[in-house]
């Protein structure tokens, strides 16, 4: 949608080929359906928060930069705010209302959109765009085409991966499809089980190799049937799958994740606090002191955990037992098996190789004519806005190169 509206703002007879029955089906479940549009951080640390080839974008990215989204979205009526971890999102709260902002600009251009209609493959003759071939066989001629058919997750929306073999077909190297920023399958499934559903606010994470560092970050996770998820879990996981020899690692149950439950509270202090709460409610049993300190749903697990007596006494718990708690609740450790499927996955890592991709135009380096925008590139970032402002940044360049148009 924005590569449209850029390409029909630099005066260029544009069509709009969208194979759902309406524009922009992944744009609304983004952010749980309140779209999460960018991030309030400056520009030039954008690329830190894209692990997948982040610095390809740095042209991109300076070209129409996250004030630019935040400007197009107000010249459209929508005014926005910024939320916890930098994250903004349009004050109403409605991903529907952003959509409109883009088909309302759309439609002011008289761009022609045309739904319901899937194309096959782009048409090129000596290395240069000539038209596209649908799948009720018409051919469409073009002297300018850009590929931005999303990626491999979220199938229902549209992003089949029908772009990557577009794209291969005209000779572009696809770098392989995985799922990023997703939830991961934990081997001890049955004591994340035990916690399902339980979201955890202030914590910290740190993901180990053999006592080696690979990740950690500080916030919001959440334990399910399979094992966890959660902002922290799904960026920890887009670090995770590029770690070298990752699937034997995991195959091995060497990659640890430590939860944090007190990040606040050095391992003394936190000793202290169980100490006061130990002692007003001396008289109960080790089951029921803990309510001040954690919440209910993990109580029986952490307890359990513990080795200590949940009948015990609290006033009988002795300083090897309370250093014990201490200790779990500072390092609770799972091990991570596996990705989730990548119909789970918030955004595809892999796809078209981006030493094939112009960074200051997005035009295909193999075909003349030929552009891409969005999540079919081989680029990828953290959770928090990153993912959409590549796809405006993208789409905005491809969509202004005026040297090519």
């Amino acid at each position: 949608m924005m590569a449209a509206i850029k390409a029909k703002e630099e005066k260029n007879d544009v069509m709009l080929i969208e194979k759902m029955n309406s524009l922009g089906k992944k744009l609304l479940i983004t952010g749980k359906g309140r779209c999460n549009i960018t991030s309030s951080i400056s520009i030039d640390e954008f690329i830190n928060n894209i692990p997948g080839n982040g610095k390809f974008l740095h042209s991109a990215l300076k070209k129409f930069t996250n004030i630019d989204i935040i400007k197009f979205l107000n010249d459209g009526g929508i005014q926005t705010k910024v939320e916890r971890g930098n994250r903004i999102f349009p004050v109403t709260d409605k991903s529907a209302d952003v959509l409109n902002v883009f088909i309302n600009k759309l439609n002011n251009l008289n761009v022609k959109i045309i739904k319901n209609l899937k194309v096959d493959k782009i048409i090129a003759h000596n290395n240069k765009v000539i038209g596209i071939k649908t799948d009720d066989d018409r051919i469409i001629k073009a002297d300018k085409v850009i590929l931005a058919t999303g990626g491999n997750s979220y199938k229902l929306t549209g992003s089949t991966g029908d772009g990557y073999k577009m794209a291969k077909e005209l000779g572009h190297t696809i770098i392989d499809i995985k799922p990023s920023l997703v939830p991961l399958n934990i081997y001890e499934s049955d004591i994340c089980k035990q916690m399902q559903g339980l979201s955890l606010k202030n914590v910290k994470i740190v993901v180990v190799d053999n006592k080696k560092v690979i990740y950690e970050d500080f916030g919001e996770m959440l334990f399910t049937h399979f094992g966890v998820s959660g902002p922290i879990i799904l960026s920890a996981s887009a670090i995770i799958l590029r770690y070298k020899n990752i699937n034997k690692l995991l195959q091995d149950k060497k990659i640890k994740l430590i939860i944090d439950w007190k990040p606040s509270l050095s391992d003394e202090k936190l000793d202290l606090r169980l100490l006061r709460d130990f002692n007003e409610y001396k008289n109960k049993q080790f089951i029921n002191s803990l309510d001040k300190l954690l919440p209910n749903k993990s109580i029986n697990t952490i307890v359990c955990l513990s080795n200590i007596d949940k009948h015990k006494r609290v006033n009988e718990i002795n300083k090897e037992e309370r250093k014990r708690l201490v200790h779990l609740l500072k390092n609770f450790e799972l091990t991570i098996k596996s990705f989730r499927d990548i119909n789970e996955a918030i955004v595809t890592a892999g796809g078209i190789s981006t030493k094939e991709i112009n960074p200051k135009t997005m035009e295909s380096k193999i075909i003349d004519g030929l552009y891409f925008a969005g999540e079919i590139i081989d680029v990828d970032g953290y959770t928090g806005g990153f993912n959409l402002q590549i796809a405006y940044s993208t789409g905005y360049v491809a969509g202004t190169n005026k040297e090519n148009l």
